[in-house]
């Protein structure tokens, strides 16, 4: 069902900008738009970017942030924010103090781990990884790393499922309070595992789609994961129904580009 405009929640999206609109804000933008929510941004990065790869990161200055972030919370009531990649300590320095004075919902809060792009490039540095683990996580209510994303975070080798049930776990004694959901697209079959804060534990089965339109599934996962959080769907729900999403937005994709295509973000507006 549509949500009144003047009833919809509004968004942050606290991400990279990527030019190709397949990852990073312009993709998080309109994922929000597809669950009736009015998204707002703040960039931490420019990327020059395409379907091919990352080739160059400039990132934002951490004052500049900083002050992108405290317009924004002037101006609008803020329902959830979605955090993407970072790419400095100063940056995620700068995102922990403004979650800490936000009053946010913790639960309402997403973090994509985003560390390395799919072509293998650092998006995050040794310093802002270390800061991420030891301040960022305790803030946010939830976090989606997949198998190597897990493997940072926790500290330890992660390959199969009994070792993404054992990080998760590892990672949840050290930041209670924390919903943990390991997209699992590297595994046969690509099944999904969720650690709920209280401890719950749940799979999802996946099933693998062969198509090129794979660039941004993890940023789309995540932004419709707090899209569902947002508009009051409890946490294996919001699981579910955000895979569900990523799945036809997938499924709907036309080619675009030469390499990794994005998703059809909007595929709801084609009757499909």
């Amino acid at each position: 069902m549509t949500v009144p405009a003047s009833e919809r929640p509004v968004a942050l999206t606290i991400a990279g900008f990527d030019p190709s609109a397949g990852a990073g804000v312009t993709a998080d933008l309109k994922v929000f738009a597809a669950h009736d929510l009015y998204g707002v941004a703040a960039i931490t990065a420019l990327t020059v970017q395409s379907t091919q790869g990352v080739r160059r990161l400039h990132a934002v200055s951490a004052g500049f942030l900083a002050e992108t972030l405290e317009c924004l919370a002037e101006d609008a009531k803020i329902s959830g924010v979605k955090i993407g990649m970072l790419g400095t300590a100063g940056v995620v320095s700068v995102v922990s103090q403004f979650l800490t004075n936000s009053g946010i919902p913790r639960d309402r809060i997403v973090l994509d781990p985003v560390v390395r792009s799919s072509s293998g490039r650092s998006l995050l540095n040794l310093a802002g990884l270390d800061l991420l683990r030891g301040e960022l996580l305790a803030l946010v209510g939830w976090v989606t790393p997949n198998l190597d994303e897990l493997a940072e975070l926790a500290g330890c080798e992660v390959s199969g499922r009994q070792s993404i049930l054992a990080a998760a776990r590892e990672l949840a004694l050290a930041h209670p309070g924390l919903n943990i959901v390991v997209t699992g697209g590297h595994l046969d079959p690509p099944d999904d595992f969720l650690l709920e804060a209280d401890g719950a534990e749940q799979w999802f089965h996946g099933e693998r789609i062969e198509s090129r339109a794979t660039h941004g599934t993890g940023c789309t996962f995540s932004s419709a994961l707090l899209a569902q959080l947002v508009t009051g769907s409890p946490p294996a729900e919001a699981v579910a129904r955000a895979k569900q999403y990523v799945r036809a937005a997938m499924e709907a994709a036309y080619p675009v580009g030469k390499g990794q295509g994005p998703l059809n973000h909007l595929y709801r507006l084609d009757g499909i």
